[in-house]
């Protein structure tokens, strides 16, 4: 543990104001930092230093600066309306109030963004924070960090672990957390999940993708070609929000396959993180050519070492290896669709769901079809790049997790809602039991007020028969 940072005394009260001038002095040293962290970077994974400051530097700036202009008004009291008539005078607000300690088990593909949204949404929540770093980006999270508590912040308020493997599972074990936030793969967040249902302590898992591209009839597929071909090859492929699956329809098919396959030969090496992900993303792309598909490139280049050309198989058949997605890299089946239900139906045979993208000139008939897909986020006709947005937020389902990270969302689960009511004495409603003709009166008040249908036994007391009835 760094010992720098300890936790063994609460921390001084730290006002909002004062934690959005935090992030503001984060922002400004994040910015004027750029370079080295993006040197730190592809020391550690490899990362060219264009993608870490358009896919790391770029949104992590946006959303500090999102935070610094909408937290306040995220996180102010509210008033909650609408009350029953008969609360006459009783005031109620909600506040909220920050979980207390939270620890973050951080991910390597994204090392700046996602580490550093989910480090600014806890703070600024005003959350106790321990991290436990990638053992894949020790140096550049590390560097994070450092500039972090660097920003004027008070002590005790952020302290690491070390950057080891074993240093995730002790840091859960502790026990003393309020809520923990995982980014990584389904298996570990299986685990994870396991450890902490013994003590009951909530949590964010945001884990694995393996999601589609639907192509529609309609679409500009030199558009869909590109917006998907890039977003399958960003990062490595290593982007949990990237598609495995292009489903195309007939009228798109051609094209999209042509363009796809220029922009691939087009396309060099790429270096993965994990050791033999390359080696096993070719074996799988061998077996659907086996089974029927062909590389757009007319060539299958075997990896070197953890190195890789992209990948794109055409043709390829919706029950092979390839389609289920279960692999991190460069890498994507293209499916002939007969028809949109086709392409629905192997879509929902994946049970990991975080982001679909669907191309259509029909942007109407796109959204009325977002809420059908099982995903939390829908992009029409784009991929990747709108995932970035800082307001807006990411989360799984089933084997992809669970809670909200990001965004308005996201800044609302670091922080538990306390509803506080005020009864003021002159209009207190009465607290005595009536007498049996005022308890009637407000009985039948009551049931016309909320919808009660007329009656043929009128004064008569609810559950007594009467006369005629007996």
């Amino acid at each position: 543990m760094n010992t720098q940072h300890t936790l063994s005394t609460a921390p001084a009260p730290w006002t909002i104001d004062e934690r959005l001038a935090w992030v503001a002095r984060f922002r400004r040293a994040i910015a004027s930092d750029r370079d080295r962290l993006a040197s730190l970077v592809e020391a550690d994974t490899g990362k060219p230093a264009w993608e870490t400051l358009t896919g790391d530097v770029m949104p992590l700036l946006a959303a500090c600066r999102w935070h610094e202009r909408r937290a306040p008004r995220v996180l102010r009291d509210r008033r909650v309306r609408g009350g029953a008539v008969w609360q006459t005078g009783i005031r109620q607000k909600v506040h909220r109030a920050p979980l207390g300690r939270v620890a973050i088990v951080a991910t390597w593909n994204y090392p700046l963004l996602l580490l550093g949204v989910q480090l600014v949404q806890a703070l600024i929540a005003g959350n106790r924070v321990v991290v436990k770093p990638s053992e894949h980006a020790p140096r550049s999270q590390r560097a994070l960090l450092e500039l972090a508590t660097e920003a004027a912040m008070p002590p005790g308020l952020l302290e690491w672990t070390e950057a080891t493997r074993e240093a995730g599972p002790e840091l859960i074990a502790r026990g003393d957390f309020d809520h923990v936030i995982f980014t990584g793969s389904t298996d570990v967040g299986r685990v994870i999940a396991g450890e902490l249902s013994e003590s009951l302590t909530a949590s964010t898992l945001e884990l694995s993708g393996r999601d589609s591209a639907i192509v529609l009839d309609d679409a500009d597929p030199v558009l869909a070609a590109r917006s998907v071909w890039r977003a399958v090859v960003f990062n490595a492929g290593q982007t949990c929000m990237a598609p495995r699956r292009a489903l195309v329809e007939p009228k798109a098919y051609g094209e999209f396959v042509r363009t796809i396959g220029s922009l691939a030969s087009a396309d060099g090496a790429r270096r993965l993180v994990l050791r033999d992900s390359a080696r096993g993303i070719h074996e799988i792309a061998e077996r659907a050519v086996e089974a029927g598909g062909r590389s757009v490139t007319g060539l299958l280049e075997p990896p070197e070492r953890n190195a890789m050309r992209p990948i794109g198989i055409a043709d390829c058949p919706e029950h092979a290896e390839l389609v289920e997605g279960r692999f991190f890299g460069p890498a994507l089946a293209i499916v002939p669709a007969h028809d949109l239900d086709h392409a629905l139906e192997i879509h929902r045979r994946c049970d990991q769901h975080l982001a679909t993208s669907v191309y259509t000139r029909r942007t109407g008939f796109a959204r009325d079809l977002a809420p059908h897909l099982g995903v939390t986020t829908v992009t029409i006709n784009d991929t990747l790049l709108p995932t970035a947005h800082p307001g807006a937020s990411i989360g799984g389902r089933g084997p992809s997790g669970w809670g909200l990270s990001q965004g308005t969302e996201g800044l609302l689960a670091m922080t538990r809602p306390v509803f506080v009511s005020i009864t003021p004495g002159p209009l207190r409603p009465p607290i005595h039991e009536p007498n049996p003709q005022t308890a009637s009166r407000i009985g039948a008040f009551i049931g016309r007020l909320y919808g009660a249908k007329a009656s043929s036994t009128k004064g008569t007391p609810h559950g007594q028969p009467s006369e005629r009835a007996s």
